[in-house]
């Protein structure tokens, strides 16, 4: 692995246009920055998202994380990712994510440690939580960050490849078991599968794009360039990627992997997709900047989520780099 209030149309000139620029919301050409200040609106109380189940509406700590790293990929919309880390950061938030009372997830402890460091934060005092020591804690002999739990182990190569992303940043690096096991997981065709131990290996277009940036980072090149070859052969004619059809969300992480990568001309190709699926001014105003799921168009019950990872193509900045500290204010698409 560059932040919600509804801004007000005003009539000019019997067109709709977004708001003017002023010190708080300034407007942007620049896709990324765009597509992160819309998803800055979309946020409940400027700081979080939540899930909605059988009518009762529930924290969504994976979709907050998924937002602070795409503002930090896009250098944009810093207030609101300072607020969503302190929400992520408040003890019943952090405990519900990363498991309590003998509950242990490896994906809640690698996703939040990589949002910690991200932002700036001590991950050794996050939530009342240790996420370093406890993550390496459900580190099992054979090198697989497995979880602790009554219902089940639910880890999987997003878990392995995050837990790498974030360990990498401490001086002591990820360990080294934990870095072969990953490389060892890759199928015959060069890709990355999303679930272990499944038979036939089956190459998945997320999982690939997390672990070529893991593997990049803890030293493993060429594995991650099997992987990044890989990624360029399922790439779609539109310069997409997804199963059967194009979406902006394997799109954003394959994107983003092919430029950490190396691989500019697919990157830029993936990219070119992401801006076809972006609302523009000709969308509705408090639609503009953000990123359609597929091209059958704009979805709210889609978007968010597409919105999120399809920054991260669109910013082209890889997991193992991105850090927050970009511009305070959320823009938006200037028309």
């Amino acid at each position: 692995m560059r932040r919600f209030t509804l801004f007000a149309a005003a009539l000019l000139c019997g067109l709709l246009v977004a708001p003017p620029a002023t010190a708080s919301t300034p407007s942007t050409h620049d896709r990324a920055d765009a597509a992160a200040g819309w998803l800055a609106r979309q946020l409940v109380d400027g700081e979080r998202f939540e899930s909605e189940y059988g009518g009762v509406k529930y924290p969504d700590q994976g979709l907050t994380v998924d937002a602070v790293l795409a503002f930090a990929a896009a250098r944009t919309a810093d207030d609101n990712l300072d607020r969503a880390v302190a929400w992520l950061a408040r003890p019943d938030i952090t405990a519900g994510y990363v498991g309590s009372d003998g509950e242990s997830y490896a994906g809640g402890h690698a996703k939040l440690l990589l949002a910690a460091e991200v932002a700036g934060r001590d991950p050794a005092s996050f939530g009342g939580v240790d996420l370093r020591a406890s993550l390496l804690a459900l580190l099992t002999p054979s090198g697989r960050f497995s979880d602790v739990s009554a219902y089940g182990d639910y880890s999987n190569a997003f878990t392995q490849s995050l837990a790498l992303l974030a360990l990498d940043r401490a001086p002591s690096g990820a360990p080294a078991s934990a870095v072969a096991f990953l490389a060892g997981t890759q199928c015959a065709d060069g890709g990355y599968p999303i679930f272990f131990g499944v038979t036939p290996c089956v190459s998945d277009v997320d999982a690939t794009a997390l672990a070529t940036q893991a593997l990049q980072a803890t030293g493993k090149p060429l594995k991650a360039w099997q992987g990044l070859t890989w990624l360029v052969g399922v790439q779609h004619p539109d310069g997409g990627f997804g199963a059967g059809t194009s979406n902006a969300n394997s799109t954003g992480l394959a994107g983003q992997a092919l430029l950490a990568g190396g691989r500019v001309g697919p990157a830029l190709k993936a990219r070119a997709l992401l801006k076809n699926l972006q609302v523009g001014c000709a969308g509705a105003v408090a639609d503009r900047g953000a990123i359609a799921y597929q091209a059958t168009g704009f979805d709210p019950a889609t978007a968010t989520r597409a919105t999120t990872q399809g920054v991260l193509g669109l910013a082209g900045v890889g997991l193992a780099q991105v850090h927050s500290g970009g511009q305070n204010a959320a823009p938006v698409l200037a028309c």
